[in-house]
């Protein structure tokens, strides 16, 4: 079966320095669910296997066992070229995503030429109670709505999410984060009248101070806006 033949393929790529790496970076993930196989070997496999014939039988078999097969899944989604059917893969996978990594990773090629479309998903998916379904559409404002698709209202959107979870108070932050550096006068208003709960207040700007994409003088503000 082709379940077991991806098992197979992933046992022969696995590095266990790299699995060592990867389970710091996901503390929440056991480290026996995790076999070390680095991203681009996943996305050459998920290219090969993407036209198998089988492969729905790979996607339907819900939850994976290991960090790599959720990462496979992910790619092999990403390549779907048709938006509806890729909206219904993402679906049945999203509740079953329970780490940053694989959620970060699943960034589809058609959604770029369907923001329309996709605004509206993103509008369901970020009043989910799963936490990593709300960070997947907080990533999706973040990657295709802050340039020539941004409007105010987006901001609004991201600050509205009251969710305790570290993983989605982080991606808020990345969120303002990259705002800042694409639409800087839109978003210090944000920081100026206190709009963003505390932690995250403070850590958009500590990364934001870190980012190249923010000039000197800008960092220099926002070290005072620091609460």
């Amino acid at each position: 079966m082709i379940n077991n033949e991806i098992l197979q393929t992933l046992t022969k790529l696995k590095d266990n320095k790299y699995k060592e790496f990867t389970a710091k970076l996901i503390p929440n993930i056991n480290a026996n669910n995790i076999m070390g196989v680095r991203t681009p070997q996943l996305r050459n496999l998920a290219k090969e296997l993407k036209d198998d014939k089988n492969i729905d039988i790979f996607l339907s078999t819900l939850p994976h066992k290991c960090l790599e097969e959720n990462s496979l899944h992910a790619f092999i989604i990403e390549q779907i070229k048709d938006y509806d059917l890729c909206i219904k893969e993402v679906n049945k996978f999203l509740p079953y995503i329970d780490n940053w990594k694989t959620c970060d990773c699943l960034r589809p090629k058609c959604f770029k030429k369907n923001t329309d479309k996709l605004i509206i998903e993103i509008m369901q998916w970020i009043k989910s109670n799963h936490i990593y379904t709300i960070r997947f559409a907080i990533g999706l404002l973040m990657t295709y709505f802050l340039d020539e698709k941004f409007k105010p209202e987006y901001l609004k959107i991201a600050e509205s999410v009251k969710n305790e979870d570290y993983y989605v108070k982080m991606m808020i932050a990345w969120f303002f984060v990259t705002a800042l550096a694409k639409q800087y006068d839109n978003v210090i208003i944000y920081l100026e009248n206190n709009k963003l709960e505390q932690w995250i207040h403070n850590k958009t700007i500590q990364k934001a101070i870190e980012s190249f994409r923010i000039t000197q003088k800008q960092k220099t503000y926002l070290k005072s806006l620091k609460k």
